[in-house]
């Protein structure tokens, strides 16, 4: 069950980050940032294939795959012109970022669709001219504080979600459960910085989650 849906942001103080939890997700969402288009943005750190991971290892490759060719495919169409992201979870990407026009917009998603494998797109891009590097120093900030808030969370699990930041609205995505959802709706949106959340999560049913999830390890 695809879920797309906004949330409104609930502005608040946060508690004190975990100094290293957040240290490492700044680390990982500059380097996701700055670039035009990012393998991984965001502060799930998705640098490899992570076995926590709720997609399988096959789809976590075929998403790997998608987002290079969908970015290569951007790039040698659109060129530096715009500042595009591609991000694919479970065979959905997303397209965050800026272009100079409709028909920009209109082309990169035409492009992403075309790629092996892609089951739909979201095309987020603004037309609009690209944002200044405080802007995605910015945004990069802002996901290592949401990476930071879900790891805190204890009731959520970090590699469940991948969070991008894109000029401080806050895309989640991931394979969770209903009340998994809800549960990071309700983080993600007290951080500071985040001022809309939009969400990009396949739901399934907990039955199905303990079907993806590996078995405990037996108590010794």
């Amino acid at each position: 069950m695809k879920n797309h849906l906004s949330a409104p942001s609930h502005r608040g103080l946060m508690a004190a980050l975990r100094p290293v939890a957040l240290g490492a997700a700044l680390a990982g969402s500059v380097l996701s940032l700055s670039g035009c288009f990012p393998l991984a943005a965001g502060g799930a750190l998705m640098t490899g294939i992570v076995s926590a991971d709720r997609r399988s290892s096959g789809t976590q490759l075929e998403d790997k795959n998608i987002e290079l060719k969908a970015g290569l495919q951007i790039r040698q169409n659109i060129g530096d012109r715009a500042h595009i992201s591609v991000n694919s979870y479970n065979r959905q990407v997303l397209l965050t970022g800026e272009v100079p026009s409709a028909q920009d917009k209109a082309l990169a998603e035409k492009l992403a669709q075309g790629v092996e494998n892609v089951s739909s797109v979201l095309n987020e891009l603004a037309v609009m001219g690209n944002s200044s590097l405080s802007e995605r120093s910015s945004d990069a900030i802002t996901s290592g504080r949401v990476t930071a808030a879900i790891f805190d969370a204890k009731d959520l699990t970090t590699n469940a979600f991948k969070v991008v930041i894109e000029r401080g609205v806050a895309y989640v995505m991931g394979r969770v459960t209903a009340r998994e959802a809800k549960r990071v709706t309700e983080v993600v949106t007290g951080v500071s910085g985040v001022k809309k959340m939009v969400r990009v999560l396949d739901i399934v049913s907990e039955e199905e989650l303990a079907r993806i999830l590996p078995p405990a390890a037996p108590q010794k």
